[in-house]
């Protein structure tokens, strides 16, 4: 699923409405991909009532727009090997993104968030506590990603990463990262195969 051109538009209009002279390339640019910590630090403080509306306008946007990825469900269904999801976000929210695109069962609960670890992406924390949890080791894991901050913390974590170019995220950011590119879903089950 793709939920960052969701929370890109409404983070931008949210802080617009702080006043802020910030458009949505912009905010890609600075915040995709980051922790809320991260996003919370370079916001600052704000008026009451200000983050309700925030999540409320998310939530709402991600109800009427959030679809799973073209091709990505069957792709992740003819994997057969363990699979996870490592977030930079909350557990609520990615639960939640998951149930709604309809992904969720195929992680059999296998879902982490920067809220397991003490620095979420880009330090390599979060994939390394995802694969020690899993049973893998870092060099056998394939980290597919779509944001900057997750590409450096895979490499950083010593694991190979497959980024998708289909997204949000310009190909010039990701590549030079140490990243494999890739734009179609439905080809990751072979990409990840003529890795081993």
């Amino acid at each position: 699923m793709d939920s960052e051109p969701i929370s890109t538009r409404v983070g931008t209009a949210a802080l617009r409405r702080l006043g802020w002279t910030i458009d949505e390339a912009e905010y890609a640019e600075r915040f995709v991909g980051c922790t809320n910590e991260y996003w919370d630090e370079q916001v600052g403080p704000t008026p009451p009532g200000w983050r309700e509306q925030l999540n409320a306008d998310y939530w709402a946007a991600i109800k009427a727009e959030l679809r799973a990825i073209e091709g990505i469900a069957a792709a992740l269904d003819r994997l057969t090997i363990p699979i996870c999801v490592a977030s930079n976000g909350r557990h609520r929210t990615i639960r939640q993104n998951l149930e709604h695109t309809g992904l969720a069962d195929r992680f059999a609960g296998n879902v982490f968030s920067a809220e397991d670890v003490a620095q979420g992406k880009p330090a390599p924390d979060l994939f390394l506590h995802a694969a020690a949890t899993m049973g893998v080791k870092p060099e056998r894991c394939v980290v597919v990603e779509d944001s900057p901050f997750g590409v450096m913390a895979a490499v950083s974590a010593g694991m190979r990463c497959l980024a998708f170019a289909g997204g949000l995220t310009s190909v010039d950011r990701l590549s030079g990262l140490g990243a494999t590119l890739f734009h179609d879903p439905a080809g990751l089950p072979d990409l990840i195969a003529a890795l081993d």
